[in-house]
């Protein structure tokens, strides 16, 4: 196990869970979600490639349109 941060706050997770199985595991892998990865913007294609380490930090948004 290690731990991560998102969105502030700490999150156990099972070691060598990739950022597309993390945001699958959160209901979020769909379009309209944006994700900062230890401060740089990943695009979908490259979710299934980012390793999560412990102490990696974790910023997601979900976009939403308005008027």
């Amino acid at each position: 196990m290690i731990t991560i941060i998102y969105n502030g706050a700490e999150r156990t997770i099972t070691a060598e869970t990739n950022l597309a199985e993390y945001l699958a595991s959160l209901n979020l892998a769909r379009p309209g979600v944006a994700v900062e990865y230890n401060g740089t913007v990943i695009p979908r294609s490259g979710l299934a490639e980012c390793v999560l380490r412990d102490g990696d930090r974790l910023e997601v948004v979900t976009l939403v349109g308005g008027g």
